[in-house]
């Protein structure tokens, strides 16, 4: 990990002090998009903005929450960008075209129609990644959201590789003993 992917990575932990399940689900999304970006071979800027913009996706809840009474997409993505800003200027390390995608991909993480770009994509991917495992999401919609949402060739092994084959389901009852009892 860069070491201004860290710094950032150690502010949105500081910004979320005390929301442990929040904390570890940006962690996990981070690692699944860092992943993401090296299988498709990203360039080392477009890495880093996407591992950033992964790091602080959803940084808008706490704001939405105080708000709105509400952590709805649409409310994160309203309230993000500005957030994002405060914490990219806080480590001082990116430049004004990276800071303006990064506020981008933040405020339209949870629309999933017209994604252009392969950082914007690979967010979404890696965001559903990990929401999939962490609200339990049936094979229905896993199904549903492999046909709609994933186009990487990446992001379709990972979900394939973490979903396919229907994990979920009990697996047959083993002998323990092998036939050897």
């Amino acid at each position: 990990m860069k070491d201004r992917i860290a710094r950032l990575l150690k502010a949105a932990i500081e910004y979320d002090r005390g929301d442990v399940r929040r904390i570890f689900h940006l962690t996990k999304v981070h690692d699944m998009a860092a992943l993401l970006g090296k299988m498709e071979r990203l360039d080392a800027d477009e890495q880093d903005v996407l591992e950033a913009a992964a790091v602080l996706h959803d940084i808008g809840i706490h704001l939405s929450e105080k708000k709105y009474g509400s952590s709805a997409g649409h409310y994160q993505e309203k309230e993000g960008p500005a957030e994002v800003l405060l914490l990219l200027k806080q480590t001082a390390e990116w430049n004004a075209t990276e800071m303006e995608r990064i506020c981008f991909l933040v405020g339209h993480h949870h629309t999933y129609h017209d994604i252009q770009g392969m950082d914007y994509q690979l967010l979404v991917e890696a965001d559903f990644l990990v929401n999939i495992q962490e609200d339990s999401l049936s094979p229905e919609r896993v199904s549903h959201i492999r046909e709609r949402i994933f186009r990487s060739r990446s992001g379709l092994q990972l979900l394939d590789a973490l979903y396919g084959g229907h994990p979920w389901e009990a697996a047959p009852a083993h002998d323990a003993c092998h036939g050897m009892c």
